[in-house]
């Protein structure tokens, strides 16, 4: 069948329905397989999921004849899968909230907070200035943002993510987290989401205003949302969820609530102005932890599993907008460059900062290799610059190879520095026994 006959017959909600139900079966094999591959090759699973999606796209299945991209997942569909991928992302993020911790981050220590600030500040940096250079080679029909503030603000946003959850495994897979240097790398990793998700919330309020009012209120709306879950909402969750409460034990009652208000709170912040995605963070952010660890410990699990099982849904979402063989010349500079100023950024910020407070060369380089390492985490900033036009295609598929090439290589990297010494004591508290590997790896 043509591609234009499968696209008439999926104008029937029928065929549009079995048309989804079959990608996704499509999706979640190659995810299995590309997993397991990776694995194989010490790289973690949700590596092979990327690659996979990347895979299903233009990049390689567009590469065959027939246009198998849109014959596999024709124009009628995709709205279907996207939904599906918002769905899985916001369910994540929760699972990101939710693991996050800020008890750690107390009293760590001055190196580790200039660590954490300078593996940080100086990709942003650098990233916005590569941005600023690279702004006339972009699309400008794609772009929907006014000026090369928008580029600038994602890009360097994007450079400064490390990724805590693929970061947490490679630790414990490698026997860092008795070490020194492993609880530096998670307790850096762990304030720098804070401060990373905070920067992309103003980077997308930024970017997505438009004057004086609509400034007003989106940041006011983030301020009064954030004041009802700390003031309101955190407070009724803690009472409704207390383990002295009949219901307590009820794993159903609590995931219905945790669910219902997670998605609640993503739309919130989508109404707002800012990404559904920081509602659903948030969201999992304030959720009584320890009550619920006490009563119904296996509901997070359960939204983990459910993100786990539509985020690959998301990947392959992503590699639809991928293209590798439409780089051209000058997408291949691009993707150097960029790669290139992201691995400095990390390395000379994490490292240079380890070595000025008292770290060891070797440890110092372990170091900025553990926070290079992006993933997951990479890709959801990325999307949502795609989605409120602040980066076009070309660079979007070159921060996308940047977020694989970084994560792929810190495996390798580690082999080659790391030292078989003996664990050193910590000097801080690491975080929480989930948060350093146990969950779900993204």
């Amino acid at each position: 069948m043509s591609t234009h006959g499968l696209a008439l017959s999926a104008g029937e909600s029928g065929s549009v329905a079995g048309i989804v139900l079959v990608d996704l079966a499509l999706v979640l094999l190659a995810a299995f397989l590309f997993a397991t591959l990776a694995k194989r090759v010490r790289q973690p699973a949700v590596m092979g999921e990327i690659v996979a999606g990347i895979a299903l796209g233009p990049s390689l299945l567009g590469l065959l004849p027939g246009d198998l991209p849109r014959l596999l997942f024709p124009p009628e569909a995709r709205p279907y899968l996207e939904t599906l991928a918002q769905l899985g992302l916001v369910l994540f993020m929760f699972g990101v909230g939710y693991q996050l911790s800020l008890s750690h981050v107390r009293g760590v220590g001055r190196h580790i907070a200039l660590v954490s600030f300078c593996s940080v500040a100086l990709p942003f940096a650098l990233g916005a200035g590569l941005a600023l250079l690279l702004y006339p080679w972009l699309d400008q029909g794609e772009l929907r943002t006014t000026g090369a503030l928008g580029p600038a603000l994602f890009l360097g946003a994007a450079m400064s993510i490390t990724a805590f959850p693929v970061l947490a495994r490679i630790i414990t897979e490698r026997g860092l987290q008795r070490q020194r240097v492993g609880t530096v790398a998670l307790v850096s990793a762990a304030i720098q989401d804070v401060i990373a998700w905070s920067v992309l919330a103003a980077v997308v309020t930024l970017v997505t205003v438009s004057g004086p009012w609509s400034f007003g209120r989106t940041v006011g709306g983030a301020v009064l949302f954030v004041l009802v879950l700390l003031l309101a909402v955190r407070p009724a969750l803690a009472w409704l969820l207390a383990p002295r409460r009949r219901w307590a034990g009820s794993g159903t009652t609590v995931h219905v609530v945790l669910c219902a208000g997670l998605l609640t709170s993503a739309w919130i912040t989508h109404e707002i102005g800012l990404h559904a995605v920081f509602g659903a963070f948030l969201f999992g952010a304030v959720a009584p932890r320890h009550h619920i660890d006490a009563t119904a410990p296996e509901v997070p699990e359960r939204i983990d599993q459910t993100s786990l099982l539509l985020l690959p849904v998301f990947f392959t979402v992503t590699g639809l907008s991928v293209d590798l063989a439409g780089l051209g010349a000058q997408g291949l500079v691009m993707v150097l460059a960029i790669v290139a100023v992201a691995c400095a950024g990390k390395f000379l910020g994490a490292a240079g900062a380890a070595r000025l407070t008292g770290a060891t060369g070797r440890e110092s380089a372990v170091l900025g290799i553990l926070l290079n390492a992006r993933g997951l985490t990479e890709l959801v900033v990325l999307n949502v610059g795609l989605s409120l036009g602040a980066l076009d295609t070309r660079l979007f598929t070159a921060m996308v190879v940047m977020a694989l090439v970084t994560t792929l290589m810190t495996g390798p990297l580690l082999s080659r520095y790391q030292t078989g010494a003996e664990p050193r004591p910590a000097a801080v508290r690491p975080p929480g026994k989930r948060a350093a590997g146990e969950g779900a790896v993204r």
